[in-house]
C-alpha cells in the first residue's frame, strides 16, 4: 500500500509541475505550424523550385543515382548530415500525409505549403520504385558523409546508391515506401486523381515486392543501413503498417485480411512508435475499423498504449522528466514526445466519435484527458519548460542557437562563394558562435531527463534535428492551432 500511494503521489508531482511550467506560457500553434512545415525546404535535396522559401539553401546532389545510371535527384536529407536515408524518410512521408488527412482541414494558408513538402517525397519515392523487381533503398555513403563536416551544395563525398532487390531483399524499407504512398494517395484523391492513381498503383506493387521478397536491408545494404538506421525491431511490422495503409487507400479486402491475419505475430513493442516501430500507429490507425468490436486486439492494444503513457496510470512505463517531458529510452528524446503526442490526439478523435474511455486500472481516461497530455509535451516543446526554451529553432525569443546541422552552421553560398571541402569546415562545427543560418522550424533532440540542454553541435543526440521528429508535429500543431 504503501509503494502505491509513493506511486501516485510521484504522478501527482508530475502533474502539478507541468501545469505549473505550462501555464507561464502561451504559445502561436499558428506561427509554430507554420515553422514546422517551412522547415522541410531547409533539408531539400536537388534541385531547387523557384518558389523555394529557406534562400540560404541551394540546389545540391544533382548527379544523386547516376552511378547506378538512375535519376535519384530531390528527396530530403534525413538530418543535420547530407545523406538520404530512404526507411526514416519514407516515415516521414507517410506521418505528414497522416497529420495531412487528420487535421489540413485546420492548417488554412499553411495546406498548401504541407502538401508540397509531401509531394516532394512523394515524386521522389516514385523514382526509388521506378524499376521492377527492386528499390532504391538510400542515396549516399554514411561513413564516407559523416568524416564531413560540408554543405550539401559542396559535397564531393561518395553518393553510393544502395539499392534492395530479390535477392538482397529489404521488407522494411520497401514496405515503408509503400505505405508512404499509399497515405499520401489518399491526400491526393480530391486535388489530382491521376497522380493519387499513380501512386496507389505503385504502393501496391512495392508492397508485393516487399511481401514476396522478404528479408531485411540490414544485411542487403550492410554499412548503409548500420550503425545509422539498422532496423531492430524486424521488418514485419512495416508489412503490417503498409497494408494497413493500402487497405485504408484501396478498401481491397486482402490488404484487411493480411493485416488481421499477421499483427498476432508482430514482435516488438506495442507501446512504440517510430522509424523502426509501428505497432502502436498499426492499432490506433485501423481502431476506428474495429472499434465496435469487444476485445479486438488492435483496441486492447491501443488501449494499453494510452495507458503506458498517462502519468496517473498505474501501467506507465514511460518517465516524465521534473518539468514535465515525456522520457522513453535512446536518443533524440523528442521523436517520442511528437510521434506518441500524434497518436494520442488521433485516438482521442476516435475515441471521442465512438463515446468511448480508455480504463487503466482504476483510472478512467477521457478523450479530453488524452489531449491534456499531449498538449503539455506540445507546450514544453514550444518553451514552457524549465529552461525557458523552444526547442523549436526560429520559435519563441528563446531557442538552439547551435544546432548539429551542417547546412545551418555553415555560411551560405550566398556569403561564401568558395568550395568549402570536407576538413574545411571543421571550426564551424566546433565554434561557440550561433549558427550561420536559421533553420526555421526545426525541432532538436532536445533536453535531457532532467530538463538541461547544453546547446551545442557536439552533442548531436541532443541538437540534432531530424525529419520524422517535425513531421507528426505538422498534425499535431494543426489540431491546436484549430483549436478543437
Amino acid at each position: 500500500m504503501g509503494g502505491k500511494s509513493m506511486m501516485n503521489m510521484a504522478a501527482l508531482m508530475v502533474l502539478l509541475g507541468v501545469t505549473a511550467v505550462t501555464a507561464a506560457m502561451s504559445n502561436d500553434y499558428g506561427d509554430a505550424l507554420t515553422k514546422s512545415i517551412l522547415f522541410f525546404e531547409g533539408q531539400r535535396s536537388g534541385k531547387l523550385p523557384a518558389n523555394q522559401r529557406m534562400n540560404w539553401r541551394k540546389d545540391s546532389a544533382l548527379r544523386d543515382g547516376s552511378d547506378i545510371g538512375m535519376n535519384m535527384v530531390g528527396g530530403y536529407y534525413d538530418a543535420g548530415d547530407n545523406v538520404k536515408f530512404h526507411f526514416p524518410m519514407a516515415f516521414t512521408t507517410t506521418l505528414l500525409a497522416w497529420s495531412i488527412l487528420e487535421f489540413g482541414d485546420s492548417m488554412g494558408a499553411d495546406l498548401e505549403h504541407a502538401i508540397e513538402a509531401l509531394r516532394w517525397g512523394t515524386d521522389y519515392f516514385l523514382k526509388a520504385t521506378s524499376k521492377p523487381g527492386m528499390v532504391v533503398a538510400q542515396v549516399g555513403d554514411p561513413i564516407s558523409d559523416h568524416i564531413c563536416w560540408e554543405r550539401p551544395e559542396d559535397m564531393d563525398t561518395l553518393r553510393t546508391t544502395y539499392v534492395v532487390n530479390q535477392t538482397h531483399p529489404g521488407s522494411e524499407v520497401s514496405a515503408e515506401i509503400a505505405a508512404a504512398l499509399a497515405a499520401s494517395s489518399i491526400v491526393f484523391n480530391n486535388k489530382d486523381r491521376k497522380y493519387s492513381m499513380v501512386l496507389r498503383l505503385r504502393a501496391a506493387q512495392v508492397f508485393e515486392f516487399a511481401n514476396n521478397y522478404q528479408g531485411s536491408y540490414n544485411a542487403s545494404i550492410g554499412r548503409g543501413a548500420c550503425p545509422f538506421y539498422c532496423d531492430f525491431n524486424g521488418y514485419h511490422d512495416e508489412l503490417v503498417w503498409g497494408a494497413a495503409w493500402l487497405y485504408k487507400a484501396t478498401g481491397d479486402p486482402k490488404f484487411w485480411v493480411y493485416v488481421v491475419k499477421n499483427i498476432i505475430t508482430l514482435g516488438g513493442s506495442i507501446f512504440d512508435f517510430g522509424w523502426d516501430s509501428k505497432q502502436s500507429g498499426i492499432n490506433i490507425l485501423v481502431s476506428p475499423t474495429v472499434m465496435k468490436s469487444p476485445g479486438s486486439i488492435f483496441i486492447t492494444n491501443a488501449d494499453k498504449f494510452v495507458c503506458s503513457l498517462l502519468p496517473e496510470s498505474p501501467t506507465k512505463s514511460v518517465t516524465y522528466s521534473p518539468g514535465g517531458l515525456m522520457f522513453k529510452p535512446g536518443g533524440s528524446n523528442l521523436q517520442h514526445a511528437t510521434t506518441l503526442s500524434f497518436l494520442l490526439i488521433v485516438y482521442s478523435r476516435y475515441l471521442q466519435a465512438a463515446r468511448r474511455s480508455v480504463h487503466c486500472g482504476s483510472v478512467v481516461a477521457t478523450p479530453s484527458r488524452l489531449i491534456e497530455v499531449a498538449k503539455t509535451q506540445v507546450d514544453y516543446i514550444l518553451g514552457s519548460n524549465p529552461l525557458g526554451m523552444s526547442y523549436m529553432v526560429g520559435y519563441g525569443p528563446k531557442f538552439p542557437q547551435r544546432i548539429h546541422h551542417r547546412g545551418s552552421s555553415l555560411p551560405s553560398t550566398n556569403i561564401v562563394h568558395k568550395h568549402i571541402g570536407c576538413h574545411d569546415g571543421n571550426d564551424y562545427l566546433t565554434t561557440n558562435k550561433p549558427n550561420q543560418n536559421v533553420l526555421v522550424g526545426a525541432i532538436v533532440g532536445g533536453p535531457d531527463n532532467n530538463d538541461q540542454f547544453p546547446d551545442t553541435r557536439l552533442n548531436a543526440s541532443q541538437s540534432e534535428p531530424t525529419t520524422y521528429l517535425n513531421a507528426p508535429f505538422v498534425g499535431v500543431l494543426a489540431y491546436f492551432k484549430g483549436g478543437k
